[in-house]
């Protein structure tokens, strides 16, 4: 079946849990103020988009592709993002809302979060080498078994991750950050 495609458009304060979207592949579109909440995207295509100000709150992405997507002030609540399409795979956070989203193991190299809540979001078996977490709130994320090398968390605050179950190597912290990699030991530490 084939699908339409959509091309260079902008769409404005736009109802898709109402309206509906049309099935398709965009590219080079905007969605601005949109609600997409709950709605079933799975097998959309989404290449070079820009979504500001939407909430795709536990939308459907099953075989989604995200391909230089970015997020601007969004609210993506609860995304399994692992059921993306991963081929080619890429996009960008800034100023989003993705609690309790996952990125179960997924190749996210060189991403960047900025400004982002990412409490309880799962990172278990994700690449996340040379990726960005500027100034995010990362309470109870989960890290396991995660590539974290060349990462930065300088900014970034709240974490626990684990150096005995996560690659670190080359990942940067901030002094009082470094802390969140001492959780798993219970200790106090008095500044």
């Amino acid at each position: 079946m084939n699908q339409a495609i959509i091309e260079n458009k902008i769409f404005e304060r736009i109802n898709f849990v109402e309206k509906g979207i049309p099935r398709g592949d965009y590219d080079n579109c905007r969605f601005i103020n949109c609600q997409f909440i709950n709605i079933n995207l799975s097998g959309f295509s989404f290449i070079e988009c820009e979504f500001n100000g939407c909430d795709l709150s536990m939308a459907k992405i099953n075989n989604t592709s995200f391909k230089g997507a970015k997020f601007i002030n969004c609210k993506l609540l609860g995304l399994n993002f692992n059921d993306c399409d991963n081929f080619l795979l890429m996009m960008h956070f800034d100023n989003c809302h993705l609690n309790l989203a996952s990125f179960y193991k997924l190749e996210l190299k060189k991403i960047e979060f900025k400004n982002c809540d990412l409490q309880e979001a799962d990172f278990t078996e994700t690449d996340l080498t040379n990726s960005t977490f500027e100034n995010c709130d990362l309470n109870r994320a989960i890290f396991s078994s995660t590539n974290l090398e060349k990462a930065d968390f300088s900014t970034a605050y709240n974490y626990s991750i684990d150096p005995g179950i996560n690659r670190i190597k080359k990942a940067k912290f901030s002094s009082i950050g470094v802390l969140g990699l001492l959780d798993k030991y219970d200790i106090i530490i008095e500044t």
